[in-house]
């Protein structure tokens, strides 16, 4: 067989097809908002929200009165969205010029660049629940569209450093998973006519055991006038009734 004839068999056909190199991930463009989101969100989004036990009652009245508020407490309790609300609110009646999630992506590590695109598009699966919150709130376009235009900012944790955040609703999400040092960093930021909640639940932290730092700071900012330490228990849960009977024993 002639080198030319070798070249067009089916066989090396099917051996070019196999061996083309194709990309691990997929092209960027992926939005954490899809369109069945969007439509969903803005169908019917919540416009005011009531607290539905005393201690969420006692974290929405601490998040108005002070500038940095802790809400420690188990899953299901409420303590993202009521955050997330009360930051919409502020936004919507312009006491704020922008609101800034944080939320621990890779532990306390903070290792985000193997991940495919933007910052954005690295901490979307993280932030997932702020996005559902924020959705549920103004409606999954204007969300959308806040976030093109800089209103609704993602800023990782290991991007705070150094930053003042003023005229700001600052919601640092899922504290637990952050070292006593970005604790005191984060905390660090707030500025002028900004507002800062930190949620977190030291139950359920990922972090080796000791080096969570939100038990420590919530014990010390505990007893500083000006700072609201809400601490939300089990009978604070709004998820099905199972959950808080779980986490009773586990």
């Amino acid at each position: 067989m002639s080198r030319k004839s070798r070249k067009n068999t089916p066989h090396t056909k099917n051996l070019r097809t196999e061996n083309i190199i194709r990309p691990v991930f997929e092209p960027a463009g992926w939005h954490p908002l899809e369109d069945e989101i969007d439509g969903r969100r803005d169908q019917k989004y919540v416009k005011n929200i009531k607290p539905r036990s005393e201690g969420q009652k006692e974290l929405i009245e601490a998040i108005a009165s002070y500038a940095l508020t802790l809400a420690i407490g188990p899953a299901g309790t409420g303590k993202t969205y009521i955050a997330i609300s009360q930051a919409v609110e502020a936004l919507e009646k312009g006491r704020i010029e922008k609101i800034i999630l944080s939320r621990p992506a890779m532990e306390a590590g903070e290792s985000l660049g193997y991940l495919p695109g933007d910052m954005q598009e690295k901490m979307a699966p993280y932030l997932r629940p702020l996005y559902d919150a924020l959705g549920d709130r103004m409606g999954g376009k204007r969300v959308r569209q806040y976030i093109d235009d800089g209103t609704i900012e993602i800023a990782p944790i290991g991007f705070m450093r150094g930053r003042t955040l003023n005229n700001a609703f600052v919601v640092i999400d899922e504290a637990q998973n952050c070292t006593y040092g970005q604790m005191k960093m984060l905390l660090s930021r707030l500025g002028w006519h900004s507002t800062m909640v930190v949620t977190g639940d030291p139950d359920q932290s990922d972090l080796l055991e000791g080096l969570s730092g939100l038990a420590d700071i919530a014990t010390r900012l505990d007893a500083v006038p000006g700072i609201g330490v809400v601490r939300l228990s089990q009978s604070d849960i709004v998820r099905h009734p199972l959950v808080a009977d779980m986490l009773g024993v586990l």
